[in-house]
């Protein structure tokens, strides 16, 4: 008997040290943590385009990155703006009305999520560097080459 069990537990992991390195995968938690980081994006984009309208008037508000902790406890979303004057102002009023939104994502995710995780909004100033440096090629003055063929 003793000499089975020690012949199953070195053809075992044999069995296991092969598998392991004929197959390449990337970890579970990376591909968990796409895939709720994308949920919340889609799920908070979808609130701020229709549901939250009382809350924040005519700005359009787009949920452009969410990134998630390894724990999944926090989120922090990145959003930008269009039809808003002050965006420091209009961030703050997400900030104020973090708990709403919460609770609105906790009632579009209670079937996916187990914990809703906190939120922090923080604004994508993406946009806004790409028209600061469309501008500065602009300024440019590069001679283009001529082609003597």
């Amino acid at each position: 008997m003793a000499l089975f069990r020690h012949y199953l537990q070195i053809s075992c992991k044999g069995i296991a040290f092969s598998h392991k390195k004929n197959m390449k995968f990337a970890p579970m938690t990376n591909r968990r943590h796409e895939k709720i980081s994308r949920l919340i994006q889609k799920e908070l984009s979808f609130l701020f385009l229709n549901e939250a309208k009382k809350l924040f008037g005519n700005a359009m508000i787009s949920v452009t990155r969410v990134v998630i902790s390894p724990d999944m406890g926090h989120v922090k979303v990145y959003v930008s703006f269009l039809n808003v004057a002050d965006t420091e102002k209009m961030l703050e009023i997400i900030r104020l009305h973090i708990k709403e939104l919460r609770l609105m994502l906790g009632q579009k995710l209670r079937n996916e999520l187990r914990r809703i995780p906190e939120l922090a909004f923080y604004y994508d100033d993406t946009l806004d560097y790409m028209e600061k440096m469309d501008e500065v090629f602009k300024k440019l003055n590069i001679p283009k080459e001529e082609n003597n063929e």
